[in-house]
């Protein structure tokens, strides 16, 4: 027998693995994350990295640096059991799982530390210390007894700016706790930036950064000289089958049915648009559906298909060059007259109506087939998980947004978010089209998503 053939008849397999957390936003964990792959991946290690909550960006950083793509976890949107699904089948392939936290350790419904407590999986807690000296020790003893029991692996000081102020930071920390080391300022130290840019909605697209691979490079040979060098002690990870938020029967029927065979559906993927999680490409190739994928920016031809998928992005960065694109307008005006599927999330929907107007005031025309106005706002104007309840059934997401949509359309639906009762996001419809700033997360329920792309109307 295969060791293969073991690890897929067994229960559970083990695998090292770590959690990367932080006290908040901004300390530095996609940074240690990506480095921390980049370092084993060196080695010639299978890296197989995870981000806990809806983010788009940062798995896009975590992709270039572990060479494999990248899967949310979040316990809204897909359930635990999907969760424990995924992190299975990773196991069975990997010599390191790395999970990057949401926020700081324990914020959210999906929180890092839910995940550590419910899979037994070790915290490092990355913290920004370019700004403190013994108050470091405090935070990170906090961090580390805010709720007992925690797996609590030790702290990795980020953003250092000497080995005076290194040592500072290392002798506050109590001492039963763990010092895996620093990051520097590389621009002092090795003449290489390791910090990730971002804007309003956070990283840059890794397409974006042109040194990438060098900064991932130098922190990992940074981290290298730190107690992260050596793979974490084995997890169990329990095989469990892969079970849908809203569709409790996908592994015993709809995946077998295949109901979108022979169907083609044509997705946007560019630095306009582009926040495309992998489980819902998975979905649709499980569907039955083959995907094909085309740029809104580059290509002047819509790829042969039978339904369009149209994924959130940065379109306001790009509205000057959509608008000159008349070809590709004048091919998808056309898709949806004809009575074609068609789905728009956040930027999606952004492409789909008659304007958009940057942060700069400065106005583009779109694709025209919705009526609307989107525009930029300097300031967030929704952040929450949503619940809607299609026609086809309902469908878990996330809304984020910085833009306004003025419309004359009548929404066929609202979303519902568990936690910020006040953000409910409208769902427009019009013939097959369906538009909103909802990221939706296919796994959560295959069968309605099966339907809003197929021929057939429901």
């Amino acid at each position: 027998m295969h060791v293969s053939d073991f690890q897929h008849n067994s229960q559970s397999i083990m695998c090292p693995a770590l959690i990367i957390s932080a006290p908040s936003s901004g300390q530095g964990k996609t940074t240690a994350t990506a480095a921390l792959a980049r370092l084993f991946r060196n080695q010639g290690k299978q890296v197989r990295v995870f981000k806990i909550g809806p983010d788009f960006l940062d798995p896009m950083i975590l992709e270039q640096a572990s060479g494999q793509p990248v899967y949310q976890l979040d316990l809204f949107m897909g359930g635990e059991q999907h969760c424990r699904h995924l992190l299975y089948q990773a196991a069975l392939t990997s010599d390191l799982i790395l999970i990057e936290g949401v926020m700081g350790l324990f914020d959210g419904h999906s929180s890092a530390a839910d995940f550590a407590f419910r899979l037994n999986i070790p915290v490092v807690a990355v913290m920004d210390g370019s700004a403190m000296a013994q108050s470091f020790g405090a935070i990170a003893f906090g961090l580390a007894n805010y709720r007992a029991g925690l797996p609590f692996a030790g702290v990795l000081a980020n953003n250092v700016g000497s080995e005076g102020h290194m040592r500072m930071l290392r002798d506050s920390l109590p001492e039963n706790m763990f010092w895996f080391g620093a990051l520097f300022r590389s621009k002092e130290t090795s003449g290489q930036d390791i910090s990730l840019p971002s804007r309003h909605l956070g990283l840059v697209q890794k397409s974006e950064i042109e040194d990438l691979d060098e900064r991932l490079d130098c922190a990992a040979h940074q981290l290298a000289q730190t107690g992260l060098s050596k793979l974490p002690e084995p997890v169990e990870f329990q095989r469990v089958e892969d079970v849908s938020r809203y569709d409790q029967h996908i592994n015993k029927g709809i995946y077998e049915l295949k109901p979108l065979a022979g169907l083609a559906v044509a997705v946007a993927c560019d630095q306009a648009l582009g926040f495309i999680y992998p489980a819902n490409v998975d979905v649709l190739k499980l569907l039955g559906a083959e995907v094909v994928y085309f740029s809104p920016l580059a290509d002047q031809v819509l790829p042969e298909a039978d339904a369009l998928y149209l994924p959130g992005g940065y379109p306001e960065l790009h509205h000057q060059a959509l608008a000159l694109n008349q070809s590709l307008t004048d091919q998808i005006n056309e898709f949806a007259d004809q009575g074609n599927p068609v789905l728009a999330e956040c930027g999606g929907m952004m492409w789909l109506v008659d304007e958009l107007t940057d942060i700069s005031g400065d106005t583009s025309a779109m694709l025209g087939i919705l009526p609307g106005h989107a525009k930029m706002q300097k300031r967030l104007t929704a952040i929450a998980m949503q619940q809607v309840d299609l026609p086809e059934g309902k469908l878990a997401g996330h809304t984020f947004h910085h833009s306004k949509l003025e419309t004359k359309m009548e929404p066929i639906a609202k979303g519902k978010s568990p936690s910020n009762k006040a953000t409910s996001e409208l769902i427009y419809r019009k013939g097959r089209i369906t538009a909103s700033y909802v990221h939706y997360y296919f796994p959560s329920n295959p069968s309605a998503v099966a339907k809003l792309f197929s021929k057939d109307v429901v």
